[in-house]
């Protein structure tokens, strides 16, 4: 699992492919030195299991 993080430190992506991770930064036009790309693996399998859908609905409460 890997996790692209800017450099304000905000999680901005997380994949399991390291490639997607760096072809998501390419997408939006970052370059190497506004994000740092970390392995999360080493954080256990508590990761696993979450649900990053961009396309879940907004939650205006």
């Amino acid at each position: 699992m890997y996790g692209l993080y800017d450099r304000e430190g905000i999680l901005r992506y997380v994949n399991s492919d390291k490639d997607a991770c760096l072809e998501y930064a390419a997408l939006f036009g970052l370059n190497d030195k506004s994000y740092s790309l970390l392995s999360l693996n080493n954080t256990g399998d508590d990761l696993k299991d979450i649900n990053l859908d961009q396309n879940q609905e907004e939650n205006n409460n």
